[in-house]
């Protein structure tokens, strides 16, 4: 007769620490060592984990029903005993596993002291040593997987990726850390289909994905919505990037995705960690990440990261410092509520940079360390303050709200001689003066409610959610298209040092630009079978966009309110647990497009997209790999407004579209081998440009920046206990440097290497590293930058460099 599977249960009057009780008819079967059953069960909250693993290995479990409330379990995949992955489940949980006369399982806190009355002859299970696959929570700092099977930034729930509709890749710590990734951009490479054309030099991140860019607003910290700015890495854990509109759980957002990083939290277990980076252009970089609790009973951590960055670059006169610190504290008093409060600090100090000059239908032939600015007098400053506060409370182990809420304070200065014309001799730019502060301000916040239940045997995750955004900026500034006092330069002879200021400069670009908008949505991802995973997700969304300019004094504002619905559909199919049929279609009101030259609001982005695709698990678990292919359309798509003499001017030009295919794969061929690699087909065009471009029309031109095929691969293998290598290669062809398409920057195969040996001392773990990017020195440009004025900023790549590091782990 088969056993049944004892869960939590609470009894009628209100009692939630009641027991389950056996109600088998014959004896129960204890867990038997020597038996191995296949299981896979994902990382998810431990009571779900618990479920899958009784019903599994056919075991009677028995536990308080509010033991495992707000707990998470690493999950276990391949083949075990019942004992070995019972262990394996309850890892970092703090709870331990008895087995009771009768062979019923029953678990415990680890930190309470046993009860009165226990049984004296319940015995203890006994020590076992497992061989295989270590598993390590996502948070682990030691984690050093190349994958992961879980993401939220899809769904906002721990939803494993295999059934979850969209496509989503993430990128984990252990993958920045062995690439020594210091840059954002330097993590989104290994992601198909996302490009990085990073604007004024290294100010500030932006991303292109799937063709599509916004000239900010497509980076999420935690889930919530920050300003554009220059990010730092040293504390993230992973970062996951999700591909397609994402704006019916995240708002006005641009329209070919996200970049969402996911921040190191507190940790109730000590760890300390030291590292030094050294490398070629004389950078220097030091960080310190620390963690532990701060009372006996461990209801109260903290962390704390920080980085300081001094360097110079292949880019003659360029440079660039950074300082950022980052405290955090966790107060946990019980397994229902958990409160997060933090602030981060972040000011760099760089060189302004522009970029090379194209000449004809190609970058100039100069030196790639040709700078067009004034040494002496291009600088810029950015500074911020983040403070975020976030809690989640569990009514129990399937119902939770959760709160998230951030202020940024980002000021910039820019004092930059900028690129403005070329002459007829194809050598002599004339320049200009971009001179004054902007200042930003973000307040984002949401609120969600998440909970499981069964209707008629259908399993239901639902989402109810409520988000808040509001974004200020102001600047009053000096802009001047050319001046007596701003002599040209010569690209093949250039000559500093004649630019003398006036003291009477006068400020004469006001620009106000404000945005505002909250939403509703509702999401249920609904289980109608084991195998068969429905998604439908709406939001509605009430937004304001504020925008005015004047050459004379703060501006009087215009105002255009946009208000839509957004629905998304989304169905997986498992016919075998190692892989899944998907498919999603989707609506959305896309990012605010920013002000015309004129100072008024330009019309919203809108967007359309079908999805559809394969996910694949090999090796038990250890390697994913996704196959995608999709079309995306979006509206009032941006370019450059080359009518005007400032190179921040756009205008909306009407349809563009995207469609392609792809690849996505990342894990662990062995224990040793692990890897990460992707590949990219994006066919991304104008389909129409309402009349605004004359002779030149931009129908049928592709988006510029957009490689019609990229790819990466990076591997790496421990050859023994302390000794790694790894190496990878990055392709992207020919892209088109503006929306006219009368330029191109060339197609590129850049390849990097690293060693890595780590040592044991005392309780230290000691680590020494040396990565060598772009081994073969090739010649390449990264970008052009569309929001600045493309023809003068083609920004090339790094040549080979070195960044050795010496880190501590404690």
């Amino acid at each position: 007769m088969a056993i049944p599977t004892f869960r939590p249960i609470t009894a009628n009057f209100g009692i939630s620490l009641a027991l389950a009780i056996a109600a088998a008819l014959t004896s129960p079967v204890a867990i038997a060592a020597e038996q191995t059953l296949d299981y896979d069960i994902p990382p998810q909250a431990l009571s779900s984990a618990l479920n899958a693993y009784a019903d599994i290995g056919n075991v009677q479990l028995s536990y308080p029903a509010g033991l495992t409330s707000g707990l998470h379990s690493p999950g276990v995949s391949g083949k075990w005993s019942p004992r070995q992955a019972l262990e394996k489940l309850l890892t970092g949980t703090g709870i331990s596993a008895k087995t009771t006369a009768n062979g019923t399982i029953t678990l415990e806190s680890t930190a309470e002291p046993p009860k009165p009355g226990s049984s004296a002859t319940t015995p203890t299970l006994p020590s076992v040593t497992v061989t295989g696959q270590a598993a390590y929570l996502s948070s682990d700092p030691y984690n050093p997987d190349y994958h992961r099977r879980t993401a939220s930034t899809a769904t906002k729930t721990d939803t494993p990726l295999m059934e979850t509709p969209t496509s989503i890749q993430v990128v984990p710590r252990a993958v920045l850390d062995d690439q020594q990734a210091i840059r954002l951009d330097e993590a989104t490479k290994n992601v198909s289909g996302v490009q990085a054309p990073r604007q004024l030099g290294v100010l500030f991140d932006n991303f292109m994905i799937r063709g599509f860019t916004t000239p900010s607003f497509n980076v999420y910290r935690d889930g919530l919505r920050l300003a554009l700015q220059s990010f730092e890495t040293a504390n993230l854990d992973q970062i996951e990037i999700f591909k397609g509109p994402p704006s019916t759980l995240f708002g006005r957002s641009a329209p070919g995705g996200l970049v969402n990083m996911v921040t190191k939290k507190p940790l109730f277990t000590p760890y300390y960690s030291i590292g030094q980076q050294f490398g070629s252009y004389d950078l220097y970089r030091t960080t310190l990440d620390a963690t532990g609790a701060l009372n006996d009973d461990k209801t109260l951590a903290y962390r704390m990261n920080f980085s300081y960055m001094d360097a110079n670059s292949f880019r003659d006169f360029v440079g660039r410092d950074r300082v950022f610190v980052a405290p955090q504290l966790t107060w946990k008093p019980n397994d229902a509520f958990e409160i997060n409060l933090g602030y981060e600090y972040k000011k760099d100090n760089i060189i302004g940079d522009r970029g090379i000059a194209a000449v004809g239908n190609r970058p100039a032939n100069v030196p790639i360390s040709r700078f067009l600015g004034e040494p002496s007098f291009s600088s810029q400053q950015a500074e911020s303050h983040l403070g975020h506060l976030s809690w989640t409370y569990h009514f129990n182990d399937d119902w939770k709200i959760q709160q998230r809420f951030a202020v940024n304070m980002l000021d910039t200065f820019n004092r930059n001689i900028v690129p403005i014309s070329m002459e007829a001799d194809n050598r002599t730019v004339n320049r200009g003066l971009f001179y004054g502060l902007t200042e930003r301000a973000t307040y984002t916040q949401d609120l969600n409610l998440n909970g499981k239940f069964d209707t008629f045997g259908i399993g239901h995750n639902v989402l109810l959610g409520f988000d808040y955004y509001r974004f200020e900026e102001s600047r009053g500034v000096t802009f001047l298209p050319g001046a007596a006092f701003i002599p040209a330069i010569d690209i093949f002879n250039p000559v500093y040092g004649n630019v003398k200021l006036p003291n009477d400069l006068a400020k004469n670009n006001f620009v106000i630009e404000n945005q505002e908008w909250f939403g509703l949505y509702f999401q249920d991802q609904v289980d109608l079978t084991k195998n068969l995973h429905f998604l439908f997700n709406g939001r509605h969304d009430w937004s304001t966009a504020i925008a005015g300019f004047s050459n004379s004094a703060m501006p009087e504002a215009t105002a255009v309110a946009a208000e839509k619905f957004s629905p998304r559909l989304g169905l997986v199919y498992q016919p075998v647990k190692w892989l899944s049929l998907f498919a999603n279609w989707t609506e959305a009101l896309g990012a605010s497009n920013g002000r015309s030259a004129a100072g008024l609001p330009l019309p919203a982005e809108l967007a359309e997209q079908f999805e559809g695709g394969i996910k694949t698990e090999f090796f038990d678990g250890r390697l994913t790999a996704s196959l995608a292919a999709y079309e995306l359309t979006k509206r009032n798509a941006l370019t450059d407004d080359s009518s005007t003499p400032d190179p921040s001017d756009q205008i909306a030009v009407g349809v563009a579209r995207s469609h392609g295919l792809e690849f996505d794969f990342s894990g662990e061929l062995t224990d040793r081998w692990k890897v990460i690699g992707s590949y990219a087909y994006t066919d991304a065009r104008y389909l129409q440009d309402n009349g605004q471009f004359g002779d030149a029309p931009l129908v049928g031109k592709r988006l510029p920046n957009s490689p019609e095929h990229s790819a990466n691969l990076w591997t790496s293998y421990q050859v023994t206990d302390g000794f790694k290598v790894g190496t990878g290669a990055y392709v992207a062809g020919k892209r088109q440097a503006n929306a006219a398409n009368n330029w191109q920057l060339p197609g590129y195969v850049r390849w990097d290497a690293m060693a890595a040996y780590q040592w044991t001392l005392g309780k230290s773990r000691m680590t020494a590293q040396v990565n060598v990017n772009n081994i073969l020195d090739k010649r390449y440009y990264a970008y052009a930058d569309e929001f600045g004025n493309p023809r003068f900023d083609a920004m090339p790549g790094e040549p080979t460099t070195i960044l050795g590091s010496l880190k501590v782990e404690y």
